[in-house]
């Protein structure tokens, strides 16, 4: 078992005073209505091409701050949680829960250090029996690096489009992916409740381009088109895009900080009414801090199994 630190509570009454709501734009999926499917989004070595059509939607995106700890994974599809990195913390020599740039500088010692640290965190919050990290991104680029023409995975940074990472098809094309015995896959598909959550912490304290949530509730099946990754290797995956509701309900934390992560889930197995299967996300943009420093993120990827 992952050692996790304690952490402070949030004192609700005095970050409520610190609102900020922000009025802004979601680019959603502009679908054509004919039946087609969306355009593919190729990823190549050097460069990503994101030609897909959006369409910008002025939102409302409401600051949780304050009320972080309403939101849950299984209610709403995202869940904010106080939790300061062993793994930052030790590159640094520290411990006060700064994560600074070079903490996330080695993508290979994310892999064999900080994925520990992710899967552990899973387990304690979520309860789940076994969790994998399968895959990461940090994010430390601008805001419009898919414009990029040439080796744009260099500057890879935040995704302002209404996105789901996993289809449901998706989801379990990554288990069949990581996990290749096709009797234990099939095992788990047919026994288990199974899962693909992700754990977003910011790097430096988010200023520019914060990541919103939208609350799983508000969003049907019927406004999520799913949509083809083409790997360089030829592979497919897919994703869900997602089309304008104005039923969507979006949140954000703002200035959100080093030791403020959240969990957002991609996939759940467990199709019951009331449980929230896939929460949307994408970065947005603050009009307050449009000219601020590039925002500096890390994701993992993780199957979780109950």
């Amino acid at each position: 078992m992952v050692h996790l630190p304690k952490t402070p509570e949030y004192d609700m009454e005095t970050e409520k005073s610190a609102r900020h709501d922000i009025v802004t734009t979601i680019n959603y999926y502009s679908d054509p209505g004919d039946g087609s499917t969306p355009t593919p989004v190729y990823v190549g070595k050097d460069q990503v091409t994101n030609k897909r059509p959006m369409l910008p939607v002025t939102t409302t995106v409401t600051d949780v701050t304050g009320d972080e700890t309403s939101f849950t994974l299984d209610q709403n599809g995202f869940q904010y949680l106080k939790h300061v990195s062993e793994f930052a913390a030790n590159e640094e020599g520290g411990g006060g829960g700064g994560v600074e740039h070079e903490a996330f500088a080695d993508e290979e010692k994310i892999q064999r250090e900080y994925f520990a640290e992710c899967e552990g965190l899973l387990r304690d919050v979520t309860g789940a029996s076994r969790v994998f990290a399968f895959d990461h991104r940090v994010r430390r680029g601008p805001s419009d690096w898919h414009d990029i023409p040439v080796y744009n995975v260099r500057y890879r940074g935040p995704l302002h489009r209404a996105h789901v990472d996993q289809s449901y098809a998706g989801a379990e094309m990554v288990l069949r992916e990581k996990i290749p015995n096709a009797d234990e896959v099939g095992g788990l598909l047919m026994q288990r409740r199974w899962g693909i959550v992700n754990i977003w912490r910011p790097i430096k304290p988010i200023h520019k381009d914060p990541l919103a949530v939208c609350d799983a509730r508000t969003v049907s099946d019927a406004d999520l088109v799913p949509g083809s990754i083409i790997l360089k290797s030829g592979q497919r995956r897919e994703s869900w895009t997602v089309k304008p509701n104005p039923e969507h309900r979006w949140y954000f934390k703002y200035q959100q900080q080093p030791d403020e992560v959240v969990l957002i889930k991609c996939f759940d197995s467990n199709s019951s009414a009331e449980m929230a299967r896939r929460a949307p996300h994408c970065a947005v943009e603050d009009l307050d801090a449009k000219e601020g420093e590039w925002r500096e993120s890390v994701e993992v990827r993780c199957l979780v199994f109950w």
